[in-house]
This record gives structure tokens, sequence and C-alpha cells, in this order.
């Protein structure tokens, strides 16, 4: 790994497949924009459709011949999270990489279509039912990845088994740091169960450290808004910054599975990608157990997968 590792670094992608969730925007859009420069197909899962259309017909301006689709995927509704893979499945054979990107944060309360707390519903639940939806295509793919994107806020967070919906205890933040704990147990328990199964899938993390984007704009409230979206925003990487460690490690030929990687800057911050730590409890193997339990019968979605020890 490269110290000025960037985009450009990227090999080439044009006999791959990728699908990104909430690729309308901030990370998303950056992470979409580069791999279409390479010759990747990439496939934008979005809420919005107009938007994402808007997006791509930029990104065709600047890169004509760029292979992108549009598919609407609503992570807050199981329904629709299924509605996408049935769509994915009958017109693709195969998938080679999948970025869980996607993810809202800070808002005030809200429940997900399913009764389940947004954050924890968008965040994870979301990406875990479409993960094992569309974990065969994948393992049809070439050198296939799936890629979960967490936050430096996974340290801070813990899941309040007892509490999931925050019915009682629901604050923004700690709701937040929740859900990207529960990205980081997820991506490490599917690398553990991916490899006890002998499946050519990598599960791998990455997070972008502090990137300005609308994810600090478009839902946060009061004083996590003003602070995220203003006061610290001179401290913040651009997008196409923010997203390089997803990008390296959904791409680069040295990334391989239960790796995570973020910025090398101080503090994980801003910096080019490298390799960083995981919390201990996020490979705490009964939290994994719980989480992935729980998710599959939330979800309805089972994993073909063995439970390792």
């Amino acid at each position: 790994m490269t110290k000025s590792w960037t985009s450009a670094h990227l090999p080439d992608q044009t006999t791959r497949t990728f699908v990104v969730t909430g690729a309308t925007s901030g990370l998303g859009l950056a992470t979409t924009q580069a791999l279409a420069r390479k010759g990747g197909h990439v496939i934008l899962a979005v809420r919005d459709e107009p938007k994402a259309r808007q997006a791509v017909a930029k990104i065709v301006a600047e890169q004509p011949g760029a292979r992108l689709e549009v598919r609407r995927l609503d992570l807050a509704d199981l329904d629709s999270v299924r509605a996408f893979a049935d769509g994915l499945r009958s017109d693709h054979a195969r998938l080679d990489v999948l970025i869980n990107n996607a993810g809202v944060m800070a808002p005030p309360r809200t429940l997900s279509a399913q009764g389940h707390e947004l954050q924890f519903a968008v965040n994870h639940l979301g990406h875990f039912a479409l993960t094992g939806l569309l974990l065969d295509l994948l393992a049809d793919g070439d050198d296939p990845r799936v890629v979960t994107v967490s936050s430096t806020n996974h340290r801070q967070g813990r899941l309040l088994f007892d509490d999931l919906s925050g019915e009682r205890t629901y604050a923004p933040m700690r709701f937040y740091n929740q859900s990207k704990f529960a990205n980081a147990v997820f991506g490490w328990e599917l690398h553990r169960r991916l490899t006890a199964a002998g499946s050519p899938v990598a599960s791998m993390l990455a997070h972008p450290g502090y990137a300005a984007t609308n994810l600090q704009t478009s839902a946060p409230v009061g004083m996590v808004k003003m602070l995220y979206g203003r006061i610290l925003t001179p401290l913040a990487q651009p997008p196409d910054r923010g997203a390089l460690p997803q990008l390296y490690a959904a791409t680069a030929p040295d990334a391989s599975g239960g790796q995570f990687f973020g910025p090398d800057g101080m503090g994980e911050l801003r910096g080019a990608p490298t390799r960083v730590r995981l919390a201990p409890a996020a490979a705490d193997a009964e939290t994994g157990r719980r989480l992935w339990e729980l998710s599959e019968r939330l979800t309805a979605v089972r994993y073909a997968l063995p439970v390792t020890g």
C-alpha cells in the first residue's frame, strides 16, 4: 500500500460489476465516479431515482461510455430490499463487488417500514438483508468482495439489545454509534462465516474518516447538525478523498477478507487509505453470533453459511 494511494491507482475494472448503495451523493457518488472512470459497470442502488439519473447524466458527460445502471432500493424497507435483489437476479448472472455504503446519521427518532429504529434499519439491517440475498451472485463473481462502510464511531458504540428501537433510551448519536458498531460486527462476523464455508467472497470494512457529505446535514437536528455540519467542517476532507478506503477495499489486489481500511492521518480523520484497528468488542464471537441471529430473525434472510466457533 502506497502512502499516496488515490483513485488513480485503481486497477482496470472493465470486466467487473459493482453495486453501490447510496450512490446519489457523498461517498457513494464519489465511489461510483471513480469506478466508472476505470471502466466498471456500476449499479446505483438508490432511493431517489430521478436524482440518481441526474448523477448518471453528469458522469456520462464527463466520462462518455460510462457503464451505469440505476435501480431503486430503499434500505429502510425490507420489501424494497427483496424487490431490488429479485430484479438484479433476473437481469444479472453474477456480481463482483457489493459496497454497503448508504447511511443515515442522527435523525429524530423514526421507525422504518417494519418498525425498526431508522439508523439500525438502514445502516445495518437493510445491508445485512441485501448481502444475504445477493451472496450467491457474488460467489460467482471475479474476486468477489463485500465492503461494509462503518465509522470511527463504532469504537464508541454498543448494541442495546434490550432497547434496539430506542423506545426508552433513544439519543440520536448513541443510536448512530450503535448502527456503526453493528456494521463493524457484521463485517467481521461475515468474514468469519465466509472463511469457515470456504467461500470465495471476501468481507472487508472501511471508514471514510471525517468527510464533508450531506450525511451530516440531511438528517441530524440541533447541536449534532451544528457540530458536524458546520463547526467541524474545516477538518473534513472532500468526498472523493473520504471514498478512498472503500475504493481500496473494493479493488486493491492486496486487500483481503477481514481487513479494515481508513485514513492514515491523525485520529483517522483524513489521509490516504491504510489498515486500521477494529474495536476488540466488534470482533467478539458471542456478540457476532447474537447480532447475526437477531438480524436473520428481524429480516427473515438466512445465510447458507456454517456457524463459526
